[in-house]
């Protein structure tokens, strides 16, 4: 049997800029590839590969697009707010041990922003 090795979130865009001022100028994800038509960001350091279905976000909310683990909540959360990103729900400790905020990316997708208990 074939084994996944990685999993690719594609959005569709039409300003492939705002995306950088979004995922790299605030989450601080490399530029991996710009092929002028699509621009892929990332980072150097492994991932695991998970894809979630759900048929709500947790706590009532809705299902984000993406979830994005970070190492603070709070620092990013200030970072979007300064840089004019609206945020939607949080930053709130949810009772499954994590804190977490949802923000719309430039394209209306629905982020959730997170760190596991054990990092906060």
């Amino acid at each position: 049997m074939a084994k996944v090795k990685r999993i690719v979130a594609n959005v569709e865009a039409q300003d492939l800029a705002a995306a950088g001022r979004f995922y790299q100028d605030v989450l601080g994800l490399d530029l991996l590839m710009d092929h002028g038509w699509m621009a892929t960001y990332g980072s150097s350091e492994p991932m695991g590969i998970q894809i979630s279905f759900a048929v709500q976000g947790g706590s009532g909310t809705p299902v984000p697009d993406l979830s994005i683990e970070v190492d603070d909540v709070d620092a990013v959360y200030e970072q979007m707010k300064a840089h004019g990103f609206p945020c939607e729900y949080g930053p709130v400790n949810e009772p499954w041990g994590v804190r977490r905020f949802y923000v719309r990316d430039p394209f209306g997708k629905l982020v959730n922003i997170v760190a596991h208990a054990n990092q906060i």
